[in-house]
């Protein structure tokens, strides 16, 4: 028989402690809040027999069947999108009283460093020297639609003329010719269906055909096409941003545009900021030099300034003579600053 001698134990080192492990790092989300939103007209108001439909499509006040305006579809996909925020829409209103829409929804706070910050394209301030004369023809019922759009395109440098309704875009292209209309669809007394169809009809074959843009807050994509089919060549939906309209233009005309300076100085034509040219501190601003310019042009510098519209403030800083070039850079100092109140004090004291 075989004799088994016994393994020898052979001596184990207890393992070295471990390290506790740091911990980790806990992702604190900031807490939900809840933003309320009013919006608040002084209009006609709305009678408590009509508040409860007043989101439903394509359902409208007496008082908007009387204008004549809108579809009835713009509270309801307000409401739709609000519930989909997790809120909802309320009304407050009586006739006569005006009406307050309000509705909250719930949000959270990014977290610092979460977003990532993007780099805004340079803004356009104007056209590029070698551009021809380009003619613009705004056709747009409503008086404040049409003044944001006739000011964006004059303060750009285009040519441009206005029109109310259908016939008077037919009446303003035959006589004017302009390079390209943007017309509205939906006017009193012709619309812009049967403007841009009349206009595509008695264009010569010798001519150069306009570019007709057509302006709707349709979303449809079956509108799309009868538009495309009647003779528009595009169309933008309202609301509408400025770049969206200044790059559809550029599109059908070839336009080139002046860009805002990357570094965020904004192109003046006579007047670029240099050490023979510098600028005067914003304490010590001289009225005197305004005094050399119209009364007019003083009146048009303050009501920019009120409303905040740099690219108007701009355009009538270049009309202030070489000689005055230090005012005129101090009043860029303080536009890239939003110092208008400044700017405002400066005009005042010119005008004593």
């Amino acid at each position: 028989p075989l004799s088994l001698s016994p393994c020898p134990r052979v001596p184990v080192s207890p393992p070295p402690p471990l390290s506790p492990s740091p911990p980790l790092p806990l992702s604190v989300s900031p807490p939900p809040v809840v933003l309320q939103f009013e919006v608040e007209d002084s209009g006609p108001g709305i009678s408590p027999e009509e508040a409860d439909s007043l989101f439903e499509p394509f359902v409208q006040t007496e008082t908007g069947r009387k204008l004549e305006e809108g579809t009835g579809l713009g509270l309801s996909i307000s409401h739709q999108f609000v519930r989909l925020m997790g809120g909802d829409i309320i009304v407050s209103s009586g006739l006569k009283g005006g009406s307050t829409f309000s509705f909250n929804i719930p949000v959270t706070p990014a977290v610092s460093g979460s977003v990532k910050e993007k780099t805004p394209s340079p803004a356009i301030v104007g056209l590029a020297p070698e551009n021809p004369e380009y003619r613009i023809l705004v056709v747009e019922d409503r008086s404040d639609n049409r003044l944001m759009v006739t000011d964006l395109l004059r303060s750009i440098g285009f040519q441009v003329s206005e029109a109310t309704n259908g016939q008077e875009a037919i009446a303003q292209w035959q006589s004017w010719r302009p390079h390209l209309i943007l017309m509205d669809i939906r006017m009193p007394v012709m619309d812009g269906l049967e403007a841009t169809r009349q206009i595509r009809q008695h264009e010569a074959p010798t001519d150069d055909p306009v570019a007709i843009v057509a302006l709707t807050a349709s979303v449809l994509e079956e509108e799309r096409q009868k538009l495309l089919e009647i003779g528009c060549n595009d169309l933008v939906r309202k609301p509408f941003r400025q770049e969206v309209i200044l790059e559809t233009i550029a599109l059908y005309l070839g336009v080139r545009y002046l860009y805002e300076d990357p570094d965020g100085d904004r192109p003046l034509k006579n007047h670029q900021l240099s050490n023979q040219n510098h600028s005067l501190h914003a304490d010590k601003l001289n009225a005197n030099p305004l005094k050399a310019m119209s009364p007019e042009w003083r009146t048009q510098l303050k009501e920019a300034a009120i409303c905040a519209r740099d690219r108007r403030l701009f355009r009538l800083l270049e009309q202030i003579p070489p000689e005055h070039a230090p005012l005129a850079n101090t009043l860029v100092d303080l536009i890239h600053n939003f110092r208008y109140d400044k700017i405002m004090d400066l005009i005042e004291r010119g005008a004593e």
